[in-house]
């Protein structure tokens, strides 16, 4: 039986204490309305009618079922078939038109996917085979002479390995002082979904790139020590750019299909502290890349880091038995 319903008016008066409560049975409560006058400031002992007890009166009023009809709004059996029939319709729409941008979304990453891998591989294809016709060129003319300029050879490798490693620590210090700094608004698109095969933060490996090309020249076209010493960091930039490229684009961001990389346990740490510095729990750390489990470590990020990897395990298994 459903309960009658109410509505409810409120009231404030001043009650005059000097008329004593009725009987427990006798609702009615003696009030008398509260004096409208200005007031300024605080309550004063001029005042004495500010401070006065107060009361509240609630007066309920039952609404009759007459009324409760009246106001009631309903369908009648053929409105509701209908608007039901027109909800199913829309849901239906709605859900074949998200498959439908589902699909198309997906089959255009795919497409991203195979074109930045053609780019790739045919970029560090060409790259080093270029290295390696330059390695071969610079040395077979500098031995022209019968001589073999060893000093100029071991400064040569030397530095390139050199300048491999210290392209790490430049890349961490030019990621946490400019990138997430000054040049955010360039960088921030690397932090966000990119839609398309490329992104602002794209520009860096062009910047990059410039002076790994401009040293190699350099280095290629004149002899002597300080040309194979430009040549081998020139080198070495070019290393660092093409394993950077592999690590950091494909299996990380899964930018083009890694092959095999993707199962090295080394690699694999590499790409969940990278993930991590995109989840931003240690203050953006790492920011380097190949060393970024070193950083993680210094920052007590070790079970953090173990349970990534598992994440991505996971996730590489159920894709790849999909």
């Amino acid at each position: 039986m459903a309960a009658a319903a109410t509505t409810l008016t409120s009231c404030r008066f001043a009650r005059d204490l000097s008329v004593p409560p009725r009987a427990a049975g006798d609702c009615f409560l003696h009030f008398r309305p509260l004096p409208l006058r200005p007031s300024f400031g605080r309550a004063s002992a001029r005042q004495p009618w500010l401070r006065r007890p107060t009361a509240v009166c609630f007066v309920l009023k039952e609404v009759g079922k007459e009324q409760k009809k009246n106001e009631a709004y309903t369908w009648t059996d053929n409105a509701g078939e209908g608007e039901e029939e027109g909800e199913m319709e829309g849901t239906e729409e709605i859900r074949i038109s998200w498959n439908r941008r589902t699909e198309e979304r997906a089959a255009r990453k795919q497409k991203e996917r195979r074109r930045y891998l053609i780019a790739a591989v045919m970029s560090s294809l060409g790259f080093t085979s270029m290295a390696v016709a330059a390695v071969y060129y610079r040395f077979s003319w500098q031995m022209e002479g019968g001589e073999i300029p060893l000093t100029e050879m071991f400064g040569t490798f030397a530095l390139s390995v050199g300048a491999a490693v210290g392209m790490e620590f430049w890349a961490r210090w030019a990621h946490r002082a400019l990138w997430h700094a000054s040049l955010w608004h360039m960088h921030e698109s690397h932090h966000r979904p990119r839609d398309g095969p490329f992104e602002l933060n794209d520009v860096f490996a062009i910047i990059n790139a410039v002076p790994a090309i401009s040293l190699m020249a350099y280095g290629f076209l004149n002899r002597g020590l300080l040309p194979g010493l430009c040549f081998g960091a020139g080198l070495g930039i070019t290393l660092f750019g093409m394993a950077y490229m592999f690590v950091h684009d494909g299996l990380v961001h899964r930018r083009f299909p890694v092959g095999p990389i993707a199962n090295v346990p080394y690699f694999r740490r590499v790409a969940a502290a990278h993930q991590i510095h995109h989840m931003d729990k240690f203050e953006g750390v790492p920011y380097g890349l190949f060393l970024g489990p070193k950083e993680l470590e210094e920052v007590g990020g070790t079970e953090e880091l173990e349970k990534e990897i598992s994440r991505r395990i996971k996730l590489n298994n159920s894709s790849s038995s999909s």
